[in-house]
C-alpha cells in the first residue's frame, strides 16, 4: 500500500509500504477514506534532522472498518470510524476521568509512537480498536466528512483548549494562533458562551473566517503592540482567558501579556520550548493559571458530534484545499509557506 513518509526536514514523500494488517486481537484494520495535513505535522517538516527519518506521517483520518481481531465487539466491517490522535482503552481510570492522552493501557499510543502506522496512507492497524474508535452514522461520501474528520484531532483540540480555560457565557477570550485550532478555539469559545472573543492572526483570509466562526474582534499586530491592542479592547483588564494555539514561546510571552487578574492561559499548541516565565512578574503576581495540554479528543466526540450532524457548526470550514495521497507532499509545502490553511486528502 502506498503512505506517507518524512525522511528529513522538507522531504516528504509518498512511498510502497508493507500493507497494515491486524497484529493483537484488539486490532481494527481500517480503509482510510479521508485523511489530512495538521500544523503540527509542519513542527518536524521545518526541524527534522537528516538521518531522524523516515517516520510514518497522519494521526487523524475517517475510513472504512475492513477486519477486526477476534476481541473487538463493538465494531465491524463496512462501519465508518474515526479516529482520534491517541490511542485508547477508554476503560482506565484515566480515561473514565476523560483523559484518554493519559490512558494506562500498555498499547495506549499517540500515532508517531507506532513506527509502522500513520493515517496519510491508504490502511492502518488501530490498535485498542473498541476503545478508540468511533462509529459514525453517515456514508462515506457523505458532505459532512470534512467536518466530522475534525473530530479527529483540531475541533478537539480547540474545544479543550476553551474546556480548560472555563470559558462561560459573559467570558471575555483571547485566542492567540490563526490556524486551524485557533479558528477552531474561537467557534468553541462561542459555542461555551463567550462574550467577546478576539482572535490575535494577521492573515486575512484566515481571520476573516474567525469572525464567520464568532470572533468579535480580530488584532494583527504582534509582541508588546498585540497586547496593546488587547488591552485596549478591553478597558485595559485583559481577558479572563487565553487560549493559545501556536506553541512557540513569543505566543506564550503574548498569553501572559493579555490575561487578567485571576485568568486561565489555555496551552493546546505542542510547546516548542522547555522553559517559560511562571514567576512572579508573569503568573504569580496577578493569580493567573496556566492550564492546557494534549487534547483527549476521544472525550469530545459523543459531545460535539450532533452539533455537526445537525449543522449547528461547521468546523470543516477550516479545510481550504483538498488533494489526494499523491498530493499530500504539496500539501505540507503550501501549508509551511502560508498558502493553504488545513489540506483535505481523499483517497
Amino acid at each position: 500500500m502506498r503512505a506517507t513518509l518524512m525522511h528529513s526536514a522538507g522531504d516528504v514523500r509518498i512511498e510502497d509500504v508493507p500493507d497494515s494488517r491486524i497484529k493483537n486481537p484488539t486490532d481494527a484494520l481500517v480503509r482510510i477514506t479521508a485523511s489530512c495535513v495538521c500544523g503540527s505535522d509542519l513542527h518536524p517538516y521545518r526541524s527534522m534532522a537528516p538521518g531522524s527519518g523516515p517516520a510514518r506521517m497522519g494521526h487523524e483520518l475517517i475510513g472504512v472498518v475492513e477486519d477486526v481481531g477476534p476481541e473487538v465487539v463493538t465494531l465491524r466491517p463496512g462501519d465508518l470510524v474515526v479516529a482520534p490522535f491517541a490511542i485508547s482503552d477508554s476503560t482506565c481510570a484515566f480515561c473514565r476521568e476523560g483523559l484518554h492522552t493519559s490512558c494506562a493501557h500498555h498499547e495506549a499510543s499517540f500515532w508517531d509512537g507506532i513506527d509502522d502506522e500513520g493515517g496519510q496512507a491508504e490502511a492502518v492497524r488501530v490498535p485498542l480498536a473498541d476503545g478508540t474508535l468511533v462509529k459514525l452514522p453517515v456514508a462515506a461520501d457523505s458532505a459532512l466528512v470534512p467536518s466530522l474528520l475534525t473530530l479527529a484531532d483540531v475541533l478537539g483540540t480547540g474545544y479543550h483548549a476553551a474546556k480548560m480555560a472555563g470559558v462561560r457565557p459573559g467570558h471575555r477570550v483571547t485566542v492567540i494562533g490563526d490556524g486551524a485550532v485557533g479558528l477552531l478555539a474561537v467557534l468553541s469559545a462561542k459555542r461555551l458562551g463567550a462574550e467577546q472573543i478576539i482572535l490575535m492572526g494577521r492573515h486575512p483570509a484566515r481571520t476573516d473566517l474567525g469572525r464567520e466562526l464568532g470572533a468579535t474582534d480580530v488584532v494583527a499586530e504582534r509582541g508588546e503592540e498585540g497586547v496593546a491592542r488587547v488591552r485596549e479592547l478591553t478597558g485595559g483588564q485583559g481577558t479572563h482567558a487565553v487560549l493559545e494555539a501556536v506553541g512557540h514561546l513569543p505566543a506564550y510571552e503574548q498569553a501572559f501579556g493579555v490575561v487578567r487578574p485571576g485568568g486561565v492561559i489555555s496551552r493546546v499548541g505542542v510547546p516548542q520550548y522547555e522553559e517559560a516565565p511562571i514567576g512572579f512578574g508573569s503568573l504569580f503576581r496577578h493569580n493567573v493559571r496556566l492550564a492546557g495540554g494534549p487534547a483527549p479528543v476521544r472525550a469530545y466526540i459523543e459531545e460535539l458530534l450532533p452539533d455537526i450532524l445537525d449543522g449547528t457548526i461547521e468546523p470543516g470550514k477550516v479545510f481550504d484545499v483538498e488533494t489526494d495521497l499523491a498530493g499530500v507532499p504539496g500539501g505540507y509545502r503550501d501549508m509551511d509557506e502560508r498558502r493553504s490553511l488545513k489540506v483535505l486528502v481523499r483517497l
